[in-house]
């Protein structure tokens, strides 16, 4: 490991400022307040900046000025608006270096990959919604009615800190290019780089009050966002339980929600698969940024005939998952968001154990660097479907493997949980794998390793949450129905 070469990366030692300001209305300005929040780097446990803690003051006048804004900016020409945006993807492109090593710092995501997701896969976001900012609008007619959708008006925007700025751009730039206004509150452990967005939505010259930032604590800020009577939509991306509490705040006004929630994704491992492929696919899709992915494959299924196969490889795959700090290149897994987050995946860990699963790689006892919020890579054999690392979101480099003995097993297995956010497939047999994926709960299914496709609904079955997110059924989240009887 090249940690003296990490130490001295210019992401590592550049400092950060302070940001002491929001975005309202246009500009730069003092928060109501005088709180602030730390912003702590995971790998060093040092703070590295501050940001304002906002309040119910803030919120009203971002509120104000996204209400004021949404008249002219739902009024202009698809390809105004897509303008507009393109201008943005431009600024934003400018920054790409700064966005990956500030998810590194405010995070702790290794800089290869968060260079190319945490950087990349928001500007492919936001590129696909500049073209589809630009199409005209779409209508069409049913008997004497002419079917049309017009912006819902001004979106909230509460947002996580495992992709920030991922998880921004797919509700501000779907809403933006619908024709809605944004007020947007980024989550408290990752505020930075919203920060750099709303730098270059200052410098793309975005109207007024069109995209606005209230940076504070979700109790006080999230809260007044979803229950706001100006906000006629709340666009949500965290846990199930915070996402029950929006929708109890939104329900009281009648105020549409979306929902991305929780995941406890099942990567189902047919006799007949490619086995090494899949194994070192499944734990790298686990594991990936620390594990903290809504939609990791944290559930390995693996026919019996084949489970031992299966986790000698997943155990040698584990113990390629290095640990250490995210400007070192060989580092494959950088530490946990916060402390608290990894005493709750350590706690899940003695949990298993005590339930009687059986420690292939990592655990409580396994080395981590000295300093940080590290969990090691874990891989947890012989787990029982109903126990509670089968069914809890762990949200950290933690793999619970069951084996089936059939494929009707398999797919109750993969349905016996109360998410169902995302989920693979694995068989020789591509038909045979296909049958299986449409028999799954669940809102996405990769089939022998698909990829990702930023242009395809992304979005939950049953308590991973309402509504998708992405590409074309993304934009028509944030659109009303209307039918013009002629």
């Amino acid at each position: 490991m090249d940690l003296a070469a990490a130490a001295t990366h210019p992401g590592r030692t550049t400092p950060i400022a302070d940001r002491t300001q929001l975005f309202i209305g246009g500009r730069w300005t003092a928060p109501h307040g005088t709180g602030v929040i730390a912003v702590e780097d995971p790998t060093t446990e040092q703070v590295i900046a501050h940001v304002p803690a906002g309040d119910t003051v803030d919120v009203d006048r971002a509120v104000a000025a996204a209400k004021a804004a949404f008249g002219p900016w739902s009024a202009l020409a698809p390809a105004e608006r897509a303008a507009f945006l393109d201008r943005l993807h431009a600024a934003l492109s400018a920054r790409a270096e700064d966005i990956a090593a500030t998810v590194a710092r405010e995070l702790g995501t290794p800089l290869r990959i968060a260079t190319k997701v945490q950087a990349g896969l928001p500007l492919t976001v936001l590129r696909s919604y500049v073209e589809l900012a630009g199409q005209p609008e779409s209508t069409h007619t049913v008997g004497n009615s002419l079917i049309v959708g017009e912006p819902v008006g001004v979106v909230g925007a509460i947002t996580p800190w495992n992709y920030p700025l991922h998880q921004i751009m797919a509700k501000v730039a779907g809403a933006l290019a619908a024709g809605c206004t944004v007020v947007l509150k980024p989550a408290d452990l990752t505020p930075l780089v919203a920060y750099l967005l709303f730098d270059a939505i200052d410098e793309a010259g975005l109207p007024p009050g069109v995209a606005n930032l209230v940076t504070g604590p979700g109790s006080v800020v999230g809260s007044a966002i979803a229950a706001h009577p100006d906000v006629d939509m709340v666009s949500f991306t965290g846990s199930t339980a915070v996402g029950a509490r929006i929708s109890h705040l939104a329900a009281d006004r009648i105020a549409r929600v979306a929902l991305e929630l929780g995941g406890k994704s099942a990567n189902v491992i047919l006799e007949d698969a490619d086995l090494p492929r899949a194994v070192k696919t499944g734990v790298a899709n686990a594991f990936l940024n620390s594990g903290q992915t809504c939609t990791a494959w944290t559930r390995m299924l693996v026919h019996r005939s084949r489970y031992e196969e299966a986790l000698a490889v997943a155990a040698e795959a584990a113990a390629g998952q290095t640990l250490g700090d995210p400007f070192d290149r060989g580092t494959r897994l950088g530490p946990l968001a916060s402390a608290a987050q990894r005493e709750t995946v350590r706690g899940y860990i003695a949990r298993g154990l005590a339930d009687g699963a059986r420690l292939v790689a990592g655990g409580l006892d396994a080395p981590v660097p000295d300093r940080g919020h590290f969990v090691a890579a874990t891989v947890l054999a012989d787990v029982d479907p109903d126990s509670t690392v089968a069914q809890e979101e762990i949200f950290g480099p933690v793999l619970v493997v069951i084996p089936f003995d059939s494929d009707d097993e398999a797919v109750a297995i993969a349905n016996n949980s109360r998410y169902g956010l995302a989920g693979a497939v694995w068989s020789g047999d591509e038909d045979r794998a296909l049958a299986v994926a449409r028999r799954m709960r669940t809102g996405a299914v990769d089939v022998n390793g698909g990829a990702f496709n930023p242009l395809a609904p992304f979005g939950g079955f049953k308590q991973s949450g309402i509504g998708r997110e992405l590409g074309r059924h993304g934009l028509d989240e944030f659109l009303e129905t209307k039918a013009i009887q002629r």
